[in-house]
């Protein structure tokens, strides 16, 4: 039996339930323009943000090795190392869509939420300040940035097609962090009326009674995640089950991941007793959470900061 707060959000969709989080398989373009409106306290999301690595076409050459906008590394050492979408590749025309693509999405972020609502939204340095001033002029209100120090595949690579060419010279710096942008949903009078009215304004303070920090140090995903998941961006339980815990202030609420692909967040949520709904529109990646999403909960895992 459904949990009553999801009601309103099945419509003919299907969908998982696992608690009180449920994983919907939906456009979620078209499922955030149905819902009622000011009914979410917080969106926690790692979208597409090249816009079309997700496409479908895109998904099949990276299965089948072909790469298309994905770079698929070269093993190392014996390790095989998960394809990264290539940013760079962007054009501009790609680019621009890409403005478009995350100013329409922020409208609709910006409808769904309750005033005083937080977004959290991954990104990278390549590629943030065109989705960041997106989601500004869609309304929604820039609250600064989470940075996550992790040490990831990105830049550092010699010039395609000719390495040896020039084996002194790297495209971009090698990544070292991941820039989470946060927003919140522009309200009226105090924080402490926005708490009192919507159960939001703030962010949650950790259990030790520190607030978010933000710079987190990070870890990649670990293998035991990875092989869960089966997802190439799949985040860390380390760092969602943190992102979750802060993104409701008062712990009440129903928490969005409209770009849900593996689940992680909603994993999050369950792990930390929290309500949550994802949206997938690749059913693949829908199918399979089923099965992720409580294996993914169920981990044991040491937050830091805790």
């Amino acid at each position: 039996m459904i949990a009553q707060q999801f009601d309103a959000y099945l419509f003919q969709y299907q969908y998982h339930q696992f608690g009180t989080a449920i994983a919907i398989h939906a456009d979620c373009f078209e499922w955030m323009g149905q819902i009622p409106a000011s009914s979410i306290h917080a969106i926690v999301t790692d979208p597409p943000y090249g816009v079309k690595e997700y496409d479908f076409d895109q998904i099949e050459k990276r299965q089948n090795g072909n790469g298309g906008v994905w770079r698929i590394p070269p093993s190392f050492d014996g390790h095989v190392r998960s394809p990264l979408p290539r940013f760079t590749a962007l054009t501009t025309k790609e680019r621009e869509r890409l403005q478009r693509f995350f100013c329409e999405w922020g409208k609709l972020a910006l409808r769904v939420l309750r005033p005083g609502g937080h977004l959290f939204l991954a990104s990278n340095a390549f590629l943030s300040q065109l989705v960041f001033s997106a989601l500004i002029e869609s309304g929604l209100e820039f609250r600064g940035e989470l940075i996550r120090l992790v040490r990831t595949l990105r830049g550092g690579d010699r010039p395609k097609n000719a390495e040896n060419v020039y084996p002194d010279v790297c495209s971009l710096p090698r990544g070292c962090y991941e820039p989470w942008g946060i927003f919140r949903k522009p309200f009226t009078g105090t924080i402490e009326e926005c708490l009192q009215r919507y159960q939001t304004g703030g962010l949650r303070r950790l259990p030790n009674g520190k607030p978010l920090f933000d710079v987190l140090p990070s870890e990649k995903t670990p293998r035991n995640e990875t092989k869960i998941a089966h997802h190439p961006t799949v985040k860390p339980q380390s760092l969602m089950r943190q992102l979750v815990y802060a993104s409701l202030p008062l712990g009440q609420g129903v928490i969005l991941d409209p770009f849900m692909g593996s689940g992680s967040t909603i994993a999050a949520a369950c792990a930390m007793g929290l309500s949550a709904t994802g949206v997938e529109h690749y059913f693949d990646y829908f199918s399979r959470c089923k099965d992720t999403i409580p294996a993914l909960a169920q981990l044991l895992i040491q937050l830091e900061h805790s």
